[in-house]
Protein backbone atom coordinates (compact mmCIF):
# COMPACT_ATOMS: atom_id res chain seq x y z
CA UNK A 1 0.00 0.00 0.00
CA UNK A 2 2.74 2.47 1.07
CA UNK A 3 4.66 1.38 -1.82
CA UNK A 4 1.64 2.40 -4.42
CA UNK A 5 1.11 5.36 -3.34
CA UNK A 6 4.83 6.66 -2.91
CA UNK A 7 4.40 5.52 -6.60
CA UNK A 8 1.22 7.26 -7.56
CA UNK A 9 2.46 10.72 -5.43
CA UNK A 10 5.18 10.37 -8.24
CA UNK A 11 3.78 10.32 -11.21
CA UNK A 12 1.63 12.81 -10.20
CA UNK A 13 4.40 14.95 -8.94
CA UNK A 14 6.18 13.90 -12.37
CA UNK A 15 2.83 15.33 -14.46
CA UNK A 16 2.56 18.47 -12.41
CA UNK A 17 6.07 19.32 -13.00
CA UNK A 18 5.99 18.53 -16.53
CA UNK A 19 2.61 20.86 -16.46
CA UNK A 20 4.96 23.73 -15.22
CA UNK A 21 7.81 23.75 -16.72
CA UNK A 22 6.43 23.21 -20.24
CA UNK A 23 4.27 26.26 -19.67
CA UNK A 24 6.37 27.96 -18.09
CA UNK A 25 9.39 27.51 -20.51
CA UNK A 26 6.67 28.94 -22.84
CA UNK A 27 6.15 31.72 -20.69
CA UNK A 28 9.47 32.43 -20.59
CA UNK A 29 10.39 32.47 -23.97
CA UNK A 30 7.76 34.58 -25.02
CA UNK A 31 8.21 37.28 -21.82
CA UNK A 32 12.32 37.56 -23.11
CA UNK A 33 10.99 38.13 -26.48
CA UNK A 34 8.20 40.87 -25.49
CA UNK A 35 10.97 42.76 -22.90
CA UNK A 36 13.53 42.63 -25.85
CA UNK A 37 10.29 44.20 -28.23
CA UNK A 38 8.71 46.68 -25.32
CA UNK A 39 11.56 47.43 -22.80
CA UNK A 40 11.42 48.13 -19.18
CA UNK A 41 8.56 51.38 -19.60
CA UNK A 42 6.32 48.84 -20.88
CA UNK A 43 6.78 46.52 -18.21
CA UNK A 44 6.99 48.61 -15.49
CA UNK A 45 3.75 49.98 -16.63
CA UNK A 46 1.88 46.84 -16.33
CA UNK A 47 3.26 45.85 -13.19
CA UNK A 48 1.75 48.80 -11.64
CA UNK A 49 -1.69 47.06 -12.63
CA UNK A 50 -0.91 43.93 -11.92
CA UNK A 51 -0.26 44.46 -8.23
CA UNK A 52 -3.70 45.41 -7.52
CA UNK A 53 -4.75 42.24 -9.61
CA UNK A 54 -2.83 40.17 -7.82
CA UNK A 55 -4.11 40.84 -4.30
CA UNK A 56 -7.45 40.59 -5.45
CA UNK A 57 -6.99 37.28 -6.69
CA UNK A 58 -6.65 36.39 -3.15
CA UNK A 59 -10.32 36.33 -2.98
CA UNK A 60 -10.93 34.21 -6.17
CA UNK A 61 -9.89 31.17 -4.23
CA UNK A 62 -11.14 32.33 -0.70
CA UNK A 63 -9.34 29.45 1.31
CA UNK A 64 -12.17 27.26 -0.39
CA UNK A 65 -9.81 25.22 -2.89
CA UNK A 66 -8.01 23.81 -0.18
CA UNK A 67 -10.25 23.42 2.19
CA UNK A 68 -12.22 21.03 -0.72
CA UNK A 69 -8.44 18.88 -1.27
CA UNK A 70 -8.37 18.60 2.24
CA UNK A 71 -12.04 17.34 3.11
CA UNK A 72 -11.97 13.69 3.32
CA UNK A 73 -15.46 13.26 2.02
CA UNK A 74 -16.47 16.28 -0.68
CA UNK A 75 -18.89 15.05 -2.82
CA UNK A 76 -20.70 17.25 -5.75
CA UNK A 77 -22.86 19.52 -3.44
CA UNK A 78 -19.57 20.63 -1.70
CA UNK A 79 -17.69 21.44 -5.04
CA UNK A 80 -21.02 23.09 -6.52
CA UNK A 81 -21.73 25.22 -3.85
CA UNK A 82 -18.15 26.62 -3.69
CA UNK A 83 -18.23 27.00 -7.76
CA UNK A 84 -21.16 29.32 -7.48
CA UNK A 85 -20.41 31.34 -4.54
CA UNK A 86 -16.83 31.74 -6.19
CA UNK A 87 -18.52 32.83 -9.70
CA UNK A 88 -20.08 35.76 -7.80
CA UNK A 89 -17.32 37.05 -5.36
CA UNK A 90 -15.41 37.18 -8.60
CA UNK A 91 -17.89 39.43 -10.83
CA UNK A 92 -17.96 41.06 -6.96
CA UNK A 93 -14.17 41.62 -7.43
CA UNK A 94 -14.05 42.57 -10.83
CA UNK A 95 -16.44 45.27 -10.31
CA UNK A 96 -14.81 46.47 -7.68
CA UNK A 97 -11.78 46.63 -10.11
CA UNK A 98 -13.48 48.47 -12.65
CA UNK A 99 -15.03 51.12 -10.83
CA UNK A 100 -11.87 51.89 -8.72
CA UNK A 101 -9.62 51.66 -11.84
CA UNK A 102 -10.01 55.83 -12.35
CA UNK A 103 -8.14 55.99 -8.78
CA UNK A 104 -5.16 53.55 -9.34
CA UNK A 105 -4.75 55.64 -12.42
CA UNK A 106 -4.57 58.66 -9.82
CA UNK A 107 -2.75 57.30 -7.51
CA UNK A 108 0.26 56.86 -9.65
CA UNK A 109 -1.14 60.02 -12.00
CA UNK A 110 -0.86 57.85 -15.24
CA UNK A 111 -4.43 58.39 -16.76
CA UNK A 112 -3.96 55.51 -19.32
CA UNK A 113 -3.92 53.07 -16.86
CA UNK A 114 -7.78 53.12 -15.74
CA UNK A 115 -8.46 51.38 -19.58
CA UNK A 116 -5.92 49.28 -18.70
CA UNK A 117 -6.60 47.95 -15.19
CA UNK A 118 -10.51 47.23 -16.49
CA UNK A 119 -9.14 45.13 -19.33
CA UNK A 120 -6.70 43.09 -17.25
CA UNK A 121 -9.07 42.36 -14.04
CA UNK A 122 -11.28 40.27 -16.24
CA UNK A 123 -8.63 37.68 -15.35
CA UNK A 124 -10.61 37.31 -12.19
CA UNK A 125 -14.08 36.42 -13.67
CA UNK A 126 -11.87 33.69 -15.78
CA UNK A 127 -10.21 32.41 -12.75
CA UNK A 128 -13.25 32.19 -11.00
CA UNK A 129 -14.68 29.86 -13.55
CA UNK A 130 -11.44 27.83 -13.55
CA UNK A 131 -10.59 27.40 -10.13
CA UNK A 132 -13.19 24.75 -8.58
CA UNK A 133 -11.75 22.80 -11.54
CA UNK A 134 -8.03 23.24 -10.44
CA UNK A 135 -9.08 21.76 -7.02
CA UNK A 136 -11.25 18.76 -8.56
CA UNK A 137 -8.12 18.02 -10.68
CA UNK A 138 -5.81 18.62 -7.27
CA UNK A 139 -8.02 16.19 -5.46
CA UNK A 140 -8.30 13.15 -7.88
CA UNK A 141 -4.43 13.86 -8.81
CA UNK A 142 -5.46 13.85 -12.09
CA UNK A 143 -2.06 16.11 -13.24
CA UNK A 144 -2.18 15.15 -16.62
CA UNK A 145 -5.02 17.00 -17.39
CA UNK A 146 -3.28 20.20 -16.24
CA UNK A 147 -0.71 19.53 -18.85
CA UNK A 148 -2.32 19.62 -21.67
CA UNK A 149 -4.43 22.86 -20.66
CA UNK A 150 -1.52 24.74 -19.36
CA UNK A 151 0.73 24.02 -22.14
CA UNK A 152 -2.49 24.48 -24.80
CA UNK A 153 -3.07 27.96 -23.73
CA UNK A 154 0.46 29.05 -23.45
CA UNK A 155 1.38 28.11 -26.60
CA UNK A 156 -1.67 30.13 -27.93
CA UNK A 157 -0.77 33.34 -25.47
CA UNK A 158 3.19 33.13 -27.15
CA UNK A 159 1.72 33.66 -30.33
CA UNK A 160 -0.93 36.65 -29.48
CA UNK A 161 1.49 38.56 -27.37
CA UNK A 162 4.11 38.33 -30.15
CA UNK A 163 1.69 39.17 -32.83
CA UNK A 164 0.33 41.63 -31.24
CA UNK A 165 3.81 43.61 -29.88
CA UNK A 166 5.09 42.76 -33.76
CA UNK A 167 2.34 45.05 -34.34
CA UNK A 168 2.93 48.19 -32.02
CA UNK A 169 0.37 47.22 -29.05
CA UNK A 170 2.89 48.01 -26.75
CA UNK A 171 1.53 47.13 -22.70
CA UNK A 172 -1.68 45.64 -24.34
CA UNK A 173 0.31 43.10 -25.90
CA UNK A 174 1.20 41.63 -22.08
CA UNK A 175 -2.52 42.68 -21.83
CA UNK A 176 -3.63 40.21 -24.34
CA UNK A 177 -1.04 37.42 -23.93
CA UNK A 178 -2.25 36.90 -20.14
CA UNK A 179 -5.66 37.14 -20.67
CA UNK A 180 -5.45 34.73 -23.76
CA UNK A 181 -3.23 32.59 -22.01
CA UNK A 182 -5.59 32.17 -18.73
CA UNK A 183 -8.87 31.88 -20.85
CA UNK A 184 -7.41 29.29 -23.06
CA UNK A 185 -6.24 27.30 -20.42
CA UNK A 186 -9.91 27.65 -18.78
CA UNK A 187 -11.16 26.25 -21.59
CA UNK A 188 -8.84 23.08 -22.36
CA UNK A 189 -9.43 22.41 -18.37
CA UNK A 190 -13.32 22.21 -19.03
CA UNK A 191 -13.09 20.52 -21.99
CA UNK A 192 -10.53 17.80 -20.57
CA UNK A 193 -12.01 17.33 -16.83
CA UNK A 194 -15.86 15.89 -16.97
CA UNK A 195 -17.00 17.09 -13.97
CA UNK A 196 -19.87 20.31 -13.72
CA UNK A 197 -21.29 22.40 -11.41
CA UNK A 198 -24.74 20.42 -10.50
CA UNK A 199 -28.03 22.23 -9.78
CA UNK A 200 -27.11 22.23 -5.88
CA UNK A 201 -26.37 24.66 -3.30
CA UNK A 202 -25.94 24.34 0.58
CA UNK A 203 -25.39 27.11 2.76
CA UNK A 204 -24.18 24.96 5.65
CA UNK A 205 -21.69 23.45 3.30
CA UNK A 206 -20.66 26.58 2.24
CA UNK A 207 -20.15 27.38 5.98
CA UNK A 208 -18.43 24.60 6.92
CA UNK A 209 -15.65 24.38 4.00
CA UNK A 210 -15.47 28.28 5.08
CA UNK A 211 -14.93 27.60 8.60
CA UNK A 212 -11.85 26.02 7.33
CA UNK A 213 -10.86 28.13 4.51
CA UNK A 214 -11.04 31.95 5.63
CA UNK A 215 -8.21 30.83 7.75
CA UNK A 216 -5.92 30.42 4.66
CA UNK A 217 -7.86 33.29 3.11
CA UNK A 218 -6.82 35.89 5.43
CA UNK A 219 -3.07 33.83 5.27
CA UNK A 220 -3.12 34.30 1.55
CA UNK A 221 -3.87 37.82 1.95
CA UNK A 222 -1.21 38.80 4.34
CA UNK A 223 1.13 37.15 1.88
CA UNK A 224 -0.02 38.68 -1.20
CA UNK A 225 -0.43 42.32 0.24
CA UNK A 226 3.30 41.81 2.12
CA UNK A 227 4.86 40.72 -0.98
CA UNK A 228 2.92 43.55 -3.51
CA UNK A 229 4.05 46.63 -0.76
CA UNK A 230 6.94 46.21 -1.99
CA UNK A 231 6.79 47.07 -5.24
CA UNK A 232 3.59 49.57 -4.62
CA UNK A 233 6.02 51.53 -2.78
CA UNK A 234 9.10 51.23 -5.85
CA UNK A 235 5.73 51.83 -8.36
CA UNK A 236 5.18 54.69 -6.34
CA UNK A 237 8.35 56.23 -4.80
CA UNK A 238 11.16 54.98 -7.51
CA UNK A 239 10.65 55.04 -11.43
CA UNK A 240 9.02 52.53 -13.82
CA UNK A 241 12.50 51.34 -14.92
CA UNK A 242 13.63 50.79 -11.41
CA UNK A 243 10.13 48.42 -10.76
CA UNK A 244 10.79 46.94 -14.23
CA UNK A 245 14.22 45.91 -12.99
CA UNK A 246 13.45 44.75 -10.01
CA UNK A 247 10.44 42.21 -11.71
CA UNK A 248 12.90 41.24 -14.26
CA UNK A 249 15.27 40.08 -11.33
CA UNK A 250 12.72 38.22 -9.70
CA UNK A 251 11.06 36.61 -12.91
CA UNK A 252 13.48 33.89 -13.82
CA UNK A 253 14.16 32.44 -10.30
CA UNK A 254 10.03 32.83 -9.23
CA UNK A 255 9.82 30.82 -13.07
CA UNK A 256 11.97 28.28 -11.84
CA UNK A 257 10.67 28.02 -8.19
CA UNK A 258 6.87 28.02 -9.29
CA UNK A 259 7.66 25.11 -11.71
CA UNK A 260 9.04 23.12 -8.74
CA UNK A 261 7.38 24.55 -5.90
CA UNK A 262 3.53 24.38 -7.25
CA UNK A 263 4.40 20.98 -8.70
CA UNK A 264 5.24 19.91 -4.82
CA UNK A 265 2.17 21.73 -3.45
CA UNK A 266 -0.12 20.84 -5.64
CA UNK A 267 0.72 16.64 -5.67
CA UNK A 268 1.48 16.89 -1.68
CA UNK A 269 -1.34 18.29 0.31
CA UNK A 270 -3.66 16.11 -1.30
CA UNK A 271 -1.33 13.07 -0.94
CA UNK A 272 -0.84 14.18 2.60
CA UNK A 273 -4.34 14.97 4.08
CA UNK A 274 -4.88 11.04 2.38
CA UNK A 275 -3.07 9.78 5.84
CA UNK A 276 -3.95 12.73 7.48
CA UNK A 277 -4.26 10.73 10.77
CA UNK A 278 -0.93 8.98 10.23
CA UNK A 279 1.70 11.30 11.57
CA UNK A 280 4.42 9.23 10.79
CA UNK A 281 3.83 9.13 7.24
CA UNK A 282 3.41 12.84 7.09
CA UNK A 283 6.59 13.24 8.33
CA UNK A 284 8.73 10.96 5.99
CA UNK A 285 6.25 12.54 3.04
CA UNK A 286 7.92 16.03 4.71
CA UNK A 287 11.36 14.90 4.91
CA UNK A 288 11.51 13.12 1.38
CA UNK A 289 9.86 16.22 -0.07
CA UNK A 290 12.65 19.24 1.81
CA UNK A 291 15.73 16.43 0.58
CA UNK A 292 14.49 16.11 -3.28
CA UNK A 293 13.53 19.75 -3.60
CA UNK A 294 16.59 21.22 -2.03
CA UNK A 295 18.58 18.65 -4.24
CA UNK A 296 16.93 20.02 -7.31
CA UNK A 297 16.42 24.18 -6.58
CA UNK A 298 19.90 24.49 -4.76
CA UNK A 299 22.21 24.15 -8.08
CA UNK A 300 19.38 25.35 -10.58
CA UNK A 301 19.62 28.98 -7.80
CA UNK A 302 23.24 28.98 -7.46
CA UNK A 303 23.85 27.81 -11.07
CA UNK A 304 21.40 30.71 -11.99
CA UNK A 305 23.29 33.12 -10.13
CA UNK A 306 26.59 32.79 -11.31
CA UNK A 307 25.36 32.51 -14.71
CA UNK A 308 23.35 35.77 -14.14
CA UNK A 309 25.51 38.52 -16.15
CA UNK A 310 25.91 36.74 -19.28
CA UNK A 311 22.15 35.06 -19.21
CA UNK A 312 21.04 38.60 -19.16
CA UNK A 313 23.19 39.55 -21.73
CA UNK A 314 22.47 37.48 -24.10
CA UNK A 315 18.45 36.67 -23.53
CA UNK A 316 17.60 40.86 -22.91
CA UNK A 317 19.97 42.82 -24.31
CA UNK A 318 22.65 44.96 -22.40
CA UNK A 319 19.48 47.86 -21.52
CA UNK A 320 18.48 44.80 -18.93
CA UNK A 321 21.88 44.62 -17.01
CA UNK A 322 20.47 46.69 -14.03
CA UNK A 323 18.68 43.27 -12.99
CA UNK A 324 21.15 41.19 -12.53
CA UNK A 325 21.66 41.87 -8.55
CA UNK A 326 17.88 41.74 -7.94
CA UNK A 327 18.13 38.32 -9.52
CA UNK A 328 21.16 37.24 -7.74
CA UNK A 329 19.12 38.26 -4.50
CA UNK A 330 16.36 36.40 -5.86
CA UNK A 331 17.71 33.69 -6.63
CA UNK A 332 18.93 32.95 -2.44
CA UNK A 333 15.24 34.00 -1.67
CA UNK A 334 13.52 31.48 -3.64
CA UNK A 335 16.17 28.98 -3.01
CA UNK A 336 14.25 27.65 0.16
CA UNK A 337 10.96 28.25 -0.85
CA UNK A 338 9.82 24.61 -1.34
CA UNK A 339 11.22 23.56 2.32
CA UNK A 340 8.79 26.45 2.96
CA UNK A 341 5.84 24.56 1.33
CA UNK A 342 7.23 21.08 2.68
CA UNK A 343 6.31 22.52 6.30
CA UNK A 344 3.61 24.05 5.64
CA UNK A 345 1.36 21.39 3.59
CA UNK A 346 2.23 19.37 6.70
CA UNK A 347 0.54 21.53 8.75
CA UNK A 348 -2.10 21.87 6.69
CA UNK A 349 -2.86 18.22 6.31
CA UNK A 350 -3.15 17.97 9.65
CA UNK A 351 -5.88 20.58 9.48
CA UNK A 352 -4.20 23.22 11.60
CA UNK A 353 -5.23 26.24 9.73
CA UNK A 354 -5.20 28.39 13.12
CA UNK A 355 -1.64 27.49 13.24
CA UNK A 356 -1.19 28.16 9.93
CA UNK A 357 -2.41 31.90 10.20
CA UNK A 358 -0.75 32.61 13.30
CA UNK A 359 2.94 31.61 11.42
CA UNK A 360 1.71 34.05 8.68
CA UNK A 361 1.31 36.48 10.80
CA UNK A 362 4.25 36.59 12.57
CA UNK A 363 6.02 36.34 9.30
CA UNK A 364 4.68 39.26 7.95
CA UNK A 365 4.98 40.91 11.06
CA UNK A 366 8.89 40.51 10.81
CA UNK A 367 9.07 41.87 7.26
CA UNK A 368 6.83 44.84 7.33
CA UNK A 369 8.86 45.89 10.19
CA UNK A 370 12.23 45.23 7.81
CA UNK A 371 10.02 47.00 4.91
CA UNK A 372 9.49 49.56 7.05
CA UNK A 373 12.94 50.23 8.11
CA UNK A 374 14.20 50.36 4.32
CA UNK A 375 11.80 51.58 2.04
CA UNK A 376 13.69 55.01 1.65
CA UNK A 377 17.09 53.63 1.60
CA UNK A 378 16.90 52.23 -1.92
CA UNK A 379 15.04 49.55 -4.35
CA UNK A 380 18.31 47.12 -3.45
CA UNK A 381 18.47 47.63 0.05
CA UNK A 382 14.27 46.95 0.10
CA UNK A 383 15.27 43.65 -1.87
CA UNK A 384 18.16 42.54 0.83
CA UNK A 385 15.33 43.22 3.52
CA UNK A 386 13.40 40.73 1.55
CA UNK A 387 16.41 38.09 1.46
CA UNK A 388 16.56 38.32 5.25
CA UNK A 389 12.66 38.55 5.70
CA UNK A 390 12.92 34.87 4.14
CA UNK A 391 15.48 33.29 5.55
CA UNK A 392 13.62 34.27 9.03
CA UNK A 393 10.52 32.69 7.72
CA UNK A 394 12.19 29.48 7.20
CA UNK A 395 12.59 29.12 10.57
CA UNK A 396 9.49 30.17 12.01
CA UNK A 397 7.66 27.47 9.67
CA UNK A 398 9.63 24.66 10.42
CA UNK A 399 9.10 25.71 14.23
CA UNK A 400 5.58 23.73 15.03
CA UNK A 401 6.82 20.74 13.38
CA UNK A 402 8.97 20.06 15.98
CA UNK A 403 5.74 19.37 17.90
CA UNK A 404 3.82 18.53 15.39
CA UNK A 405 5.81 15.49 13.86
CA UNK A 406 9.36 15.50 15.68
CA UNK A 407 11.12 17.03 12.85
CA UNK A 408 13.12 19.81 14.51
CA UNK A 409 14.39 22.69 12.03
CA UNK A 410 17.99 21.41 12.97
CA UNK A 411 17.24 18.48 11.53
CA UNK A 412 16.12 19.73 8.69
CA UNK A 413 19.37 21.82 8.22
CA UNK A 414 21.20 18.78 8.52
CA UNK A 415 19.45 17.06 5.88
CA UNK A 416 19.66 19.74 3.70
CA UNK A 417 23.68 20.32 4.11
CA UNK A 418 24.48 17.99 1.29
CA UNK A 419 23.27 19.77 -1.23
CA UNK A 420 23.67 22.91 -0.40
CA UNK A 421 27.19 22.23 -0.21
CA UNK A 422 27.96 20.38 -3.58
CA UNK A 423 25.48 23.53 -4.83
CA UNK A 424 28.38 25.54 -3.54
CA UNK A 425 31.34 23.86 -4.87
CA UNK A 426 29.51 23.81 -8.29
CA UNK A 427 28.90 27.44 -8.05
CA UNK A 428 33.04 27.79 -7.11
CA UNK A 429 33.75 25.45 -10.43
CA UNK A 430 31.55 27.56 -12.79
CA UNK A 431 31.59 31.37 -11.72
CA UNK A 432 35.30 31.95 -12.72
CA UNK A 433 34.66 31.24 -16.63
CA UNK A 434 33.25 34.53 -16.72
CA UNK A 435 36.47 36.47 -16.42
CA UNK A 436 37.46 34.78 -19.58
CA UNK A 437 35.72 37.79 -21.12
CA UNK A 438 34.27 35.53 -23.98
CA UNK A 439 31.07 36.14 -25.79
CA UNK A 440 27.78 36.01 -23.93
CA UNK A 441 26.51 32.50 -25.25
CA UNK A 442 30.15 30.97 -25.44
CA UNK A 443 30.48 31.60 -21.26
CA UNK A 444 27.09 29.55 -20.97
CA UNK A 445 28.07 26.95 -23.47
CA UNK A 446 31.19 26.16 -20.79
CA UNK A 447 29.42 27.10 -17.81
CA UNK A 448 25.82 25.45 -17.72
CA UNK A 449 27.61 21.49 -19.14
CA UNK A 450 30.38 22.28 -16.11
CA UNK A 451 27.88 23.10 -13.96
CA UNK A 452 25.34 19.79 -14.15
CA UNK A 453 29.26 17.37 -14.86
CA UNK A 454 30.41 19.12 -11.48
CA UNK A 455 26.92 18.16 -9.31
CA UNK A 456 26.25 14.78 -10.79
CA UNK A 457 30.31 13.60 -10.63
CA UNK A 458 29.86 15.32 -6.91
CA UNK A 459 26.30 13.18 -5.74
CA UNK A 460 28.16 10.52 -7.19
CA UNK A 461 30.91 10.94 -5.11
CA UNK A 462 29.75 11.96 -1.94
CA UNK A 463 27.16 9.34 -1.82
CA UNK A 464 24.80 12.20 -1.45
CA UNK A 465 20.99 9.94 -0.73
CA UNK A 466 19.05 12.58 -3.03
CA UNK A 467 20.34 11.52 -6.26
CA UNK A 468 20.46 7.72 -5.74
CA UNK A 469 16.62 7.43 -4.59
CA UNK A 470 15.90 9.94 -7.56
CA UNK A 471 17.50 7.23 -9.87
CA UNK A 472 15.94 4.40 -8.34
CA UNK A 473 12.46 6.00 -8.45
CA UNK A 474 13.09 6.68 -12.31
CA UNK A 475 14.39 2.87 -13.39
CA UNK A 476 11.16 1.97 -11.09
CA UNK A 477 9.30 3.69 -13.20
CA UNK A 478 10.41 2.29 -16.32
CA UNK A 479 10.69 -1.01 -15.51
CA UNK A 480 6.63 -0.90 -14.48
CA UNK A 481 6.01 0.82 -17.68
CA UNK A 482 8.22 -1.59 -19.74
CA UNK A 483 6.16 -4.43 -17.41
CA UNK A 484 3.09 -2.83 -18.32
CA UNK A 485 4.02 -3.33 -22.24
CA UNK A 486 4.87 -6.63 -21.87
CA UNK A 487 1.00 -7.63 -20.61
CA UNK A 488 0.10 -5.74 -23.24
Amino acid sequence: MAGSRATKTVVNLFWRFLERCGAQAVSLVVSLVLARILGPEASGTLQMVVIFTTIMQVFVDSGLGNALIQKKNADDLDFSSVFYFNVVVCILMYLIMFFAAPWIAAFYKMPELTAIVRVQSLMLVISGVRNVQQAYVSRNLMFRRFFFATLGGSLGAAVVGITMACLGFGVWSLVGQYLFNLAASTLFLWITVKWRPKRMFSFERLKSLLSYGWKFLVSKLIDTLYLEMRQLIIGKFYTKSDLAFYNEGKKLPHLIVTDINSSIDSVLLPTMSNVQDDKACICAMTRRSIKISTYIMMPMMVGLAVCAEPLVTLLLTEKWLPCVPYLRIFCITYALHPVHTANLNAIKALGRSDLFLILEIIKKGVGVILLALTMFQGVMVMAYSLLVSTLLSSFINAFPNKKLLGYSYFQQIRDMLPQIGLSLLMGVFVYPIVFLQLHPALTLLLQVPLGVLVYVIGSKLFRVESFTYILTTIKRMFEKKAKQGVSK
